[in-house]
Formats: structure tokens, sequence, C-alpha cells
């Protein structure tokens, strides 16, 4: 990212770009600053804005992510990481890598996360199924899985507002 085309506004949390950008320094400037709200110790209070710094790191991939939010106790950001790439309409998810990443982290909690390349959110039976698998998984560890977001161009669906955790 090119700091030197953007300056703080007048308000706080408002920037002023001072040079012509390209749409890929945009979208550059836009992963940074969701990499930086996902960063380590920064408590996810609102899974709506969650929500957002998501779908900006995971909507324009044209393959599968399956990716984690570590968190501890007080919901706080271990880490962000991307665990698993796959094809333009699945990903395998092996369960024991994450349960060993969350382990590895000391997690006490995890948001699951994953991209629909179609841009549909919708999660499919198949997405319910490796959730479930993984809440039983972890939860033998006493990590609690808080949510899974299934992130597209048209959105963020959330297996916690859907009541599905």
């Amino acid at each position: 990212m090119n700091h030197r085309k953007l300056s703080a506004g007048e308000t706080a949390g408002t920037y002023r770009i001072t040079a012509p950008v390209t749409e890929a320094e945009l979208l550059s400037i836009a992963q940074a600053f969701a990499r930086r709200r996902l960063a380590r110790g920064r408590k996810i209070s609102q899974p709506a804005l969650a929500f957002k710094y998501l779908q900006v790191l995971l909507q324009d991939y044209e393959h599968e992510v399956f990716s984690v939010v570590f968190l501890d106790s007080q919901h706080r950001v271990i880490c962000f990481e991307e665990l698993f790439r796959g094809t333009i309409d699945a990903a395998s998810v092996y369960p024991r890598e994450v349960v060993k990443c969350a382990l590895e982290h000391n997690a006490a909690a995890v948001i699951l996360v994953h991209n629909h390349p179609s841009g549909d959110p919708e999660p499919s039976a198949a997405d319910r199924r490796i959730t479930a698998r993984l809440q039983e998984i972890l939860g033998l560890v006493e990590i609690r899985v808080i949510d899974h977001i299934v992130v597209g161009s048209e959105g963020c669906e959330s297996f916690a507002e859907r009541g599905w955790l």
C-alpha cells in the first residue's frame, strides 16, 4: 500500500486521497485496513463490522478459501489465518489441522470463515456439515465455535445469526 497517497482527514478515522490511485491500489488500501481491524488484540464486539472486513479480504478470490479468526477468552483477535485453498466451488477442510492451529495459538474461541466465489453467500449443506464437525471436535478441547461466516460479493451469511450454532 502506498501510504504517501493518503493523509488523515479532519475527522478521526477518515482519510483523504492526495494523488490519483488505481482500482488495484484502492482494493489494496481497503484490504490493509481490513487486516488492521482483524489484528492481534482487537476485540470483535460488532459482528457486522467483522463481516465487512472479512468480505473485503475474501470476496475477490476466484477459488474457495477457508480461514479462521482465532480469539482469546475475551473474544480479542489472536490472529486471522487462511488455512485451506480449494477450487471454484469447494475447499477441503481438515479438522485435525484446524484443531492443531487453534491449540498452537492458545485460542479459546474461533470464527470460521470461507468465501463463495460465485458471489452467493448462501451456506450449502456441506458448509453445515463441516461446521457441525468442527464444532464437535473443537468442543472436545474446549474451544468454542462462535460463528461461521460465508462471504460472497453479494454479502455475508452468519451461522450464529441464523441460530445454527
